[in-house]
């Protein structure tokens, strides 16, 4: 898990100003990346982690911010380049007793343009709690306030990474 592994591995890309085209699965001769992508989808901030379904541990990468959905797109589409992913994950939220809200539809719609935007497989995962725990994780690791306000996303979206990637071994 995260702790005693701040540093998420580097992306598998490290050439040149421009990227390779992006390896989608399906295709004679290609291999699917095994690399995951997740997200912890927020009205404000993305988070975002990164894992691998070979070794099956979920790493926290970033928190995106942006004023409006290109920007938040744009923010996903450089992370898509440079990490190569062969599937997303996006946290699906849920009521405590597992009834859809607001913020649910909103995360399928989310998912909806990742998949449309960038041609590949979304999967949505139970969310509920990851805030949470997430907290709990950070303050155990002596980590509060403002610095844990700037962590709280991908760490969260690590916890979703990490509970698909348990649920999906190779």
């Amino acid at each position: 898990m995260w702790r005693g592994m701040p540093n998420p591995p580097t992306p598998p890309y490290q050439g040149g100003e421009e990227s390779p085209p992006l390896i989608r699965g399906g295709r004679e001769g290609l291999p699917r990346s095994t690399t995951v992508l997740a997200f912890d989808f927020g009205l404000k901030r993305i988070g975002v982690a990164v894992g691998d379904v070979t070794i099956g541990v979920a790493h926290p990468l970033e928190t995106l911010h942006g004023e409006s959905n290109e920007q938040k797109f744009g923010a996903i589409a450089g992370l898509i380049r440079e990490w190569q992913p062969g599937a997303l994950v996006v946290g699906l939220p849920l009521h405590l007793d597992g009834t859809e809200h607001d913020m649910t539809l909103r995360c399928r719609k989310f998912s909806r343009q990742l998949e449309g935007r960038f041609n590949l497989p979304v999967a949505l995962v139970d969310e509920r709690l990851t805030s949470e725990a997430a907290s709990q994780d950070l303050r155990e690791m002596g980590i509060g306030g403002r610095k844990q306000k700037a962590m709280l996303d991908q760490v969260a979206a690590q916890l979703i990474l990490q509970t698909y990637l348990d649920e999906n071994k190779i």
